[in-house]
């Protein structure tokens, strides 16, 4: 269904906004706002290497959660300016290495969360959401400087000063968890996990050697789960929990 505009002085629904990129962190903090709120689920696609696989991700994940309310967007800015392996062919996507998450990698995409929230908090404003969730993980991660805590408040508070009544929320429920937490939060939630993509080089079967799939292939074995998508390559997972 489609929203409509809220007219003045109609009381606020208990509405949100969730940012699904289709990857595994983005896909459980969909599955946990929509059992508390009415879901609004947000793609958006900037000409990342999978953008077609992630597409497809996220149209199953909103089908198997009966989210109706979709809508997806395309950032050409981010794909023009490049500077990451995400987005410029000529750079290569490198295997992940044996420490993950100390300089900041060239598959970081820059500054692409601030656009993410920018699109997201405007679509809350004009269906009335008070809340945007992000799947944002500091921990496990790759060393992505928006994926921190300071962040998010820093946003928030662009957010309470540049908007029209100051109400809108980004929450970050994940922020914290490692990403075994996430996993075992995933499977009590029922996320549907195995409709996820998570790799930054491969649309067919996952690379396996990527930062982001060895984060994924470790976080389920710590988990004590088998990860269901498919794998070219299933590789060595790094020490960690």
């Amino acid at each position: 269904m489609e929203f409509r505009h809220r007219m003045a002085g109609e009381s606020r629904s208990k509405r949100a906004v969730v940012l699904l990129s289709g990857g595994m962190d983005s896909c459980v903090c969909t599955a946990l706002a929509a059992k508390e709120y009415e879901v609004a689920a947000l793609h958006i696609s900037y000409g990342q290497r999978t953008e077609a696989r992630e597409q497809e991700a996220y149209l199953g994940i909103c089908e198997r959660l009966g989210i109706s309310n979709r809508l997806l967007v395309r950032n050409e800015a981010l794909r023009t300016i490049g500077g990451s392996a995400l987005t410029d062919p000529s750079l290569a996507v490198p295997e992940a290495r044996e420490v993950i998450g100390g300089e900041v990698p060239i598959t970081y995409v820059p500054f692409r969360n601030a656009h993410f929230l920018a699109v997201a908090v405007s679509w809350a404003e004009v269906i009335a959401a008070d809340k945007v969730f992000i799947g944002a993980v500091q921990q496990d991660s790759s060393g992505y400087p928006d994926c921190r805590p300071e962040y998010y408040r820093a946003y928030n508070e662009a957010i309470r000063t540049g908007t029209r009544d100051g109400r809108i929320e980004i929450v970050t429920p994940l922020i914290s968890m490692r990403k075994s937490q996430i996993v075992r939060l995933g499977l009590e939630y029922g996320a549907p996990l195995e409709l996820t993509w998570s790799c930054y080089s491969r649309e067919d079967s996952a690379c396996g050697v990527c930062d982001s799939c060895v984060l994924r292939l470790r976080a389920f074995q710590n988990a004590g789960a088998r990860d269901p998508i498919p794998y070219v390559t299933p590789s060595r997972t790094m020490s960690g929990d």
